[in-house]
């Protein structure tokens, strides 16, 4: 591993760690595009996703159990499945049209947000329903999968809920956890992992825990309303990230 690729994968672990650990893991899969600048797309799933493990592992016990339990439930029995497509279309989706569409929904979704608070549409502050919840975890199990890109769906359906940050947070973690342990062995099984990504785990694993702690307390400390500013900021930026990588 040179020095660029551990200089890329330090930024990669820290930015992982700090989302996931405090900010809904809406900018998240940026580290697996970071890593993928300098090493090989598959190669970068397969680093990043031991280190998305590790991540959700630090964080399960700050939010344990503050959960929106409905939520998850929802997300998880639809991302479960969502991960399983990703699997059969991993060879052959299109990855590029899968952006786009993510990127549009992502972008679209904080319009729509920005147009209802500031009142030109009315009447429209209604919680998607349970069947929404199901088919944005799909959505998120499936681009979970095939770029570690679930978090701005997953946002979708959660930030229409209007829960609290914490419940928010926590939910996110739950389910990355669940889906992230799904993706493991079909990860295995399409050659994903090597020694050489394992070695490089091991090297990154302290600066994902840092960026975790950060992301935590950073949590704890940003206001509510500051906290939804910036999880629609990252919406925002993944969603533009998205679209222009598909373009």
């Amino acid at each position: 591993m040179g020095w660029d690729v551990f200089a890329i994968g330090v930024l990669a672990a820290l930015f992982a760690g700090v989302s996931k650990g405090g900010f809904g893991s809406g900018a998240a899969f940026a580290g697996a595009a970071i890593l993928a600048l300098f090493v090989e797309p598959g190669m970068a799933l397969g680093i990043m996703l031991p280190l998305l493990m590790l991540i959700d592992v630090a964080t399960l016990r700050p939010y344990w159990r503050q959960w929106g339990r409905e939520e998850a439930w929802f997300l998880i029995l639809g991302g479960l499945p969502g991960v399983a497509l990703g699997v059969v279309f991993y060879r052959v989706a299109d990855a590029d049209l899968l952006r786009l569409l993510i990127g549009g929904i992502a972008i679209g979704f904080v319009l729509w947000q920005v147009l209802v608070r500031s009142g030109v549409i009315r009447g429209a502050r209604r919680a998607l329903p349970g069947w929404a919840g199901m088919l944005a975890g799909m959505v998120a199990g499936f681009t979970s999968f095939v770029s570690h890109a679930g978090g701005p769906p997953a946002a979708v359906y959660l930030l229409s809920r209007g829960i609290d940050k914490t419940r928010y947070q926590a939910t996110t973690v739950i389910l990355f956890f669940v889906l992230n342990i799904a993706k493991a062995v079909p990860y295995a099984v399409l050659g994903l992992f090597s020694a050489q990504t394992l070695l490089i785990d091991l090297a990154l694993a302290p600066f994902a825990l840092l960026g975790a702690w950060i992301g935590v307390r950073a949590h704890r400390i940003v206001p509510e309303r500051a906290f939804f500013g910036i999880t629609y900021v990252l919406l925002t930026v993944t969603g533009s990230k998205l679209i222009l990588d598909g373009l």
